[in-house]
């Protein structure tokens, strides 16, 4: 059997964290590596500063605007509206955001046979650290997946994560997790991507609530920081992303770490699942892995 290629394919980093704790090394590491992974799609899941500073923003700007030409989706993080400035926390959070990075909070992005959800889980006056998901933007995103042809890729990004990483670190889910997990299930949403935790983790939606749907949940993809010193638990001090295939049948994950000896990023784990409409993994092997790119 000749493999798939792949329909989509997405660089998804998170957590720049532009200012005290950006590590430029680590950021030119990441340029040189997106250039290889030639991605349709590029995520960036939010805290694009650490401070909501409007130098960190544009600093984060030309970062994004460096790298390869490709649609960029975006959600505002908890460390992009203000924590200590309290007066613009309360009334104006998202001044610098929509200056620098989207104008919208919440917003839809197609490409190709995918569309992309994106929620600002952002909660500057009620959530700040853990965020939230409003049922108004559960609405949103009905909406926004109506006119979306059956079969097609359905995805939704936000920064919190909606299912946390099952390690020592335990961390608590944005408010409102459950319910959204329950709404994305039923709109057959496939994937599910965010950040905030400073650790990647490639797992499922039922191995932390068991939800409506017992036979297949939804995929989780969470990054780590992908350019900060600000990596915890098993990342602790590591800067990771993550590159997506995805096939007619198939979605793919590669996980990609920083290592200093050589002054770039290695991919460590790969995640295959079945789409929704494809239940076995087995109905499709033998089937070899989507190539990863290789250093020089």
């Amino acid at each position: 059997m000749t493999p798939e290629a792949p329909e989509l394919t997405i660089l998804h980093i998170s957590d720049l964290h532009f200012g005290p704790p950006y590590v430029p090394r680590v950021g030119e590491a990441l340029l040189r590596e997106a250039a290889l992974v030639r991605a349709d799609v590029i995520v960036a899941s939010g805290d694009f500063t650490q401070r909501a500073k409007p130098e960190q923003f544009a600093a984060a700007r030309k970062f994004l605007d460096s790298l390869p030409a490709a649609p960029v989706v975006v959600v505002p993080g908890n460390h992009d509206v203000p924590l200590y400035r309290i007066f613009e926390r309360l009334f104006d959070p998202y001044r610098y955001y929509r200056q620098y990075m989207a104008e919208d909070l919440d917003q839809v992005v197609d490409f190709g046979p995918a569309r992309f959800v994106a929620l600002n889980s952002a909660a500057p006056r009620t959530a700040i650290t853990n965020g939230a998901i409003r049922p108004s933007q559960l609405e949103f995103c009905e909406q926004a997946f109506a006119d979306h042809p059956a079969g097609g890729i359905r995805i939704v990004v936000a920064h919190h994560h909606f299912a946390p990483a099952p390690d020592y670190d335990k961390s608590q889910s944005m408010r409102g997790a459950r319910r959204a997990l329950d709404t994305f299930h039923r709109l057959d949403v496939e994937m599910v991507m965010g950040g905030h935790q400073h650790r990647a983790y490639v797992g499922n939606s039922l191995d932390v609530y068991p939800g409506a749907d017992r036979e297949r949940g939804i995929i989780i993809a969470q990054s780590g920081t992908s350019t900060s010193r600000r990596g915890r638990a098993r990342e602790h001090e590591k800067n990771t992303f993550n590159v997506i295939h995805i096939s007619a049948t198939t979605i793919f994950i590669t996980h990609y770490m920083y290592f200093t000896d050589l002054d770039g990023f290695a991919s460590i784990s790969r995640h295959e699942f079945p789409r929704s409409k494809h239940r076995f993994l087995e109905q499709l092997m033998p089937e070899p892995a989507p190539s990863v790119p290789t250093r020089a």
